[in-house]
């Protein structure tokens, strides 16, 4: 069973974390760094970004999964994503990492970076380096202190994004607690803007890195925001074995409670993550079923909650399954038209605007009292198989438009 509480990344036994203000971009005052500290070294497992344009993070971050070392620290900063910045900014992630070796006394193989932020700008390194040491004697496992990250990691976003949970493993209480950020550029091909996934389960590094390629593929690959790939795409997940339960070594019970808490956590970080796109109202959910397949099913869902026309409806409250019905059209996927019916529904109720593929009479207003809540959701029949997948996206804004042309100031 899977218990929700009330906690952050410094939930699971051994963690500390801390966010503060560094003063990373000039006229601010939001905190902009943030720090993530495991006791012991702990398996670290991840996947990144398929932009070929990858942030220098990411390519820190990706050497260091790759050497199969443990991990016992990340270091996060906002304001600028230290991408297209060539050797410099590869060199500048190692300093980082370096800096946050020293001051912890473990290796700099250990230590993790993430930044966030503009495109193009070479990170304020005296700034990092002397936010590191900051976070370094603010680390702390309260309550607080998790906020504090939370926050720290924030952009465009108008809220923070974390959870935690606890389950039992063999008659041992475990606790996995998460945070994330992203608002847009949001449309991910391995998992959301930033996320980490901090756990006192003690998991094989294999099957840590499997588990959670898994859980990524269902719930970060199938949201969107704006259909733009992130260059700093990453979610870590890092088990430093605190709890006392026996090691995860092979699937079993064990390795299945594990995906569950993992897969609710990342799926209420995904939902969270449309819910808070740039300048959205409402949070638009497709759920396709009777397919015929994974494939099919993915690829519609996803269809439909990228299209910017069926955005720019949901925003409008305007009934128009023309659009939606277009967008699974040129999706790609192999299904019959004419055996599609489309339902909407929101706390207000629910509403057969396609059937057998053709749109039939409504009230329109009805379909404007059902489209009118701040959650909608599109059921999708296709009636030709027993597969389904979920989606999860966003309305589309005046606001998303302004946010985006104000970006770099």
């Amino acid at each position: 069973m899977i218990r929700i509480i009330d906690g952050g990344v410094t939930s699971p036994k051994g963690f500390l974390a801390a966010g503060l203000r560094a003063g990373i971009k000039a006229g601010k005052t939001n905190k902009d760094m943030a720090m993530i500290r495991s006791e012991v070294p702990a398996v670290f497992a991840g996947t990144f970004t398929r932009n070929k344009v990858t942030a220098a993070p990411v390519q820190w971050d990706k050497s260091v999964l790759e050497k199969g070392g443990p991990v016992q620290a990340v270091v996060v900063n906002t304001g600028v994503a230290n991408a297209a910045t060539g050797e410099e900014g590869f060199d500048n992630s190692k300093r980082t990492a370096e800096e946050a070796g020293k001051q912890l006394g473990i290796p700099a193989e250990q230590v993790l970076v993430a930044s966030t932020g503009v495109i193009g700008f070479q990170l304020p390194m005296d700034k990092i380096l002397s936010g590191v040491g900051m976070l370094k004697d603010a680390l702390s496992d309260t309550r607080e202190a998790a906020l504090d990250a939370s926050e720290a990691i924030l952009t465009t976003d108008t809220h923070r994004k974390e959870i935690a949970v606890t389950f039992d493993i063999d008659g041992v209480t475990c606790t996995l607690g998460g945070m994330s950020k992203g608002s847009g550029m949001i449309h991910p091909n391995m998992g959301t803007m930033l996320c980490f996934l901090m756990t006192d389960v003690k998991i094989q590094k294999d099957l840590l890195q499997s588990v959670l390629r898994e859980v990524v593929d269902e719930t970060y690959n199938m949201v969107s925001v704006d259909g733009d790939t992130s260059t700093n795409d990453s979610v870590i997940v890092l088990a430093n074995g605190m709890s006392g339960a026996a090691e995860i070594s092979q699937a079993g019970e064990a390795l299945d409670t594990f995906k569950e808490a993992l897969m609710q956590v990342c799926t209420y970080l995904a939902k969270e993550t449309a819910r808070d796109g740039e300048g959205a109202t409402r949070l638009f959910t497709c759920h396709v079923t009777g397919a015929p397949d994974r494939s099919t099913a993915r690829t519609l869902a996803k269809a439909v909650i990228t299209s910017s026309l069926t955005k720019a409806a949901i925003f409008g409250k305007d009934a128009n399954m023309g659009r939606l019905l277009c967008a699974m059209g040129y999706s790609g996927a192999e299904y019959d038209p004419m055996k599609v019916d489309v339902t909407m529904v929101s706390s207000a109720g629910s509403i057969k605007l396609v059937q057998n593929g053709t749109m039939p009479e409504f009230s329109e207003e009805e379909a404007l009292e059902i489209l009118s809540p701040e959650e909608i959701t599109a059921e999708v029949e296709l009636h030709q198989g027993n597969v389904e997948a979920t989606a999860w996206g966003c309305d589309l804004t005046y606001e998303y438009v302004k946010i985006n042309a104000d970006y770099r100031s």
